[in-house]
């Protein structure tokens, strides 16, 4: 087991990474404020893991309220959000009871809110278990739910107790959710290690191949880049936005297509090739370092081009992202290859232009 410390002072947490650690029941109890918990997880993942953990936990004389919620991104919204408050208060489960996510970003960033918002605030654990919310939001602390407007619009900074990642639970991911993780691996590359990246480069085909070895060391590296940039910034006022490459085109993508017909990853890999497009057009990146990004995304089979929409809807969307400022739209564009910057400048025919060539 490799561990990792996302520092934040008095509220730091373990990032928890090896094979076999969902077994291990005895990480979780140090961070039980009570012996009630609620283990919180969707209709797909609760027949592979839900019994094992909620036994586990009994055996240790917790009272676990399980929750059981739809998968899919269309779900992560308020009407499914109050299912978690209303099994918290029919249960009598109180401020100190620890809610635990048991899935993947969907139900960590539902978990996560509700934990916020229950009775001003309970503690939670996060227990990613598709390889999108072990490299990425299952650190943080970022929590939310969607708007019919706009992605991850309604939400809070709420950090939670602890992680644990097993790579074993990766073992019955469908393809298409492992190549969308894979998006998130190589923007860490993209936005600040190259080495990270050129290691991708020689090996995305293992990781597509689920070989253990190889995905430990990504998600280690992947977590270990997340919780630095956490650590400096928290609320996302500098280096943390460079975490968002790639995102504002690609949430206008899932806004724009209906959430969940593209997948976070999916859309995010597109958006990061316009992104990187819109680089190259302001001179920071040169056509072959454009293509050399694009065929990374190609041999992950992910999408280097976004869905057909009108480029008014598209920038109309991407102006209801979280990252305006003082109607300024802020985007994460390369400098370099293993460097990334916040940018206002992009005149809007260039992002326009983008747009029509990407899609």
């Amino acid at each position: 087991m490799e561990t990792l410390k996302v520092d934040l002072g008095p509220r730091s947490y373990s990032i928890h990474i090896g094979s076999g650690v969902l077994e291990r029941v005895d990480l979780l109890l140090p961070h039980l404020a009570q012996p009630k918990v609620a283990l919180i997880t969707n209709e797909t993942v609760a027949p592979l893991l839900l019994a094992a953990c909620a036994r586990r936990l009994r055996e240790a004389a917790c009272q676990v309220v399980e929750i059981i919620l739809p998968d899919g991104e269309r779900f992560k919204n308020w009407q499914t959000l109050d299912q978690i408050f209303n099994a918290l208060i029919a249960h009598s489960c109180e401020r100190d009871t620890t809610l635990i996510a048991l899935g993947g970003g969907v139900i960590g960033d539902m978990a996560g809110f509700a934990a916020a918002c229950f009775q001003r605030g309970a503690p939670f654990i996060q227990i990613p278990t598709t390889l999108l919310a072990q490299v990425d939001s299952s650190v943080g602390g970022k929590t939310a739910i969607n708007h019919a407007l706009g992605k991850n619009m309604i939400g809070a900074f709420h950090q939670p107790r602890l992680v644990l990642i097993d790579p074993d639970s990766l073992r019955s991911l469908p393809e298409r959710e492992l190549r969308a993780g894979l998006a998130e691996v190589i923007k860490y590359g993209l936005i600040r290690d190259l080495p990270f990246l050129e290691w991708l480069e020689r090996n995305i085909e293992k990781l597509l191949a689920k070989d253990p070895a190889a995905l430990l060391w990504a998600i280690h590296r992947s977590c270990r880049d997340k919780a630095e940039i956490v650590a400096a910034d928290e609320r996302e006022r500098g280096e943390r936005a460079l975490l968002n490459l790639g995102h504002t085109f690609g949430h206008a993508i899932e806004a724009g297509q209906g959430f969940g017909q593209w997948l976070h990853g999916e859309a995010v890999a597109a958006g990061t090739m316009m992104a990187c497009e819109l680089s190259r057009r302001l001179g920071w990146l040169d056509a072959g370092e454009v293509d050399r990004i694009q065929a990374l995304f190609e041999r992950a089979a992910l999408p280097v081009r976004g869905p057909r929409l009108d480029p008014d809807r598209f920038i109309e969307l991407m102006w209801r992202d979280k990252k305006v400022r003082n109607n300024r739209l802020r985007l994460v564009l390369l400098e370099r290859i293993g460097q990334a910057a916040v940018r206002e400048e992009a005149p809007l025919a260039d992002i326009r232009e983008v747009i029509a060539s990407r899609s």
